[in-house]
């Protein structure tokens, strides 16, 4: 049976990481749990060790990407899986992501979430990433920034390092895509911390925007070279 490691990167999240980390746990076959704690100032720390899972604890605050890099030399498990820390119960449904990777029906699993329950943005971060996964590889994503994935160990060596910023779900994705690995979806009932129309909600999206922009700079060259020679 091939197995499963876990990798949660978590920052500030004592609020919901218990319950992620529980609900975690309850998946059979997991033979490794890890989060990496992005630089917390609160209780996170504490709390996952409380729950004895291994942690891996960075001085500086790195972003996503960069607590999703600094796991990698520890992670040797056949699948990975990585997943946010807010997600709280719900996290048991890695367990959807797990299965068609170990049944080898795809070789990267990506969560799509349900409708949000309150407004966000205006869908220009999330449109643009789709676009850019229909120009690579002929998908409609509906999910294209989820960080909720489970991949082969293959997919992990061929899409590392990761990017260090918001667009780190999409770089992997492109990669992925580009070096010929399936890729799909499966829905679920996950749900994490949602921002909203506020001060707070549109400067995450600016950032995470930039990011994204900074992602596909190689992929839209790409794309107007290949126009050009036509």
């Amino acid at each position: 049976m091939k197995s499963v490691g876990i990798v949660i990167p978590a920052y500030n999240e004592q609020n919901r990481i218990v319950a992620t980390l529980q609900a975690v746990k309850s998946i059979a076959g997991v033979a490794k749990i890890m989060m990496v704690d992005d630089g917390s100032s609160d209780a996170t720390v504490c709390l996952a060790r409380a729950e004895g899972v291994y942690v891996l604890e960075l001085e500086q605050n790195r972003g996503k990407g960069g607590a999703m890099n600094a796991a990698l030399p520890y992670i040797d498990t056949e699948i990975v899986v990585f997943l946010d820390a807010d997600l709280g119960e719900s996290a048991k449904q890695a367990e959807l992501l797990i299965k068609p990777v170990k049944d080898g029906i795809t070789d990267l699993c990506i969560a799509a979430f349900p409708p949000p329950r309150k407004k966000g943005g205006f869908g220009l971060v999330k449109g643009t990433a789709a676009w850019a996964l229909r120009k690579v590889g002929n998908i409609n994503a509906t999910a294209p920034l989820s960080g909720q994935r489970a991949m082969t160990r293959a997919v992990l060596q061929a899409v590392t390092p990761f990017n260090e910023g918001y667009g780190v779900e999409l770089g992997m994705t492109i990669t992925a895509l580009k070096k010929g690995f399936r890729v799909m979806e499966v829905p679920t009932t996950m749900s994490h911390q949602e921002t909203g129309r506020d001060i707070r909600g549109f400067m995450h999206r600016g950032k995470q925007f930039i990011d994204v922009l900074k992602v596909l700079a190689d992929l839209i060259g790409d794309i107007a070279r290949a126009t050009a020679s036509k």
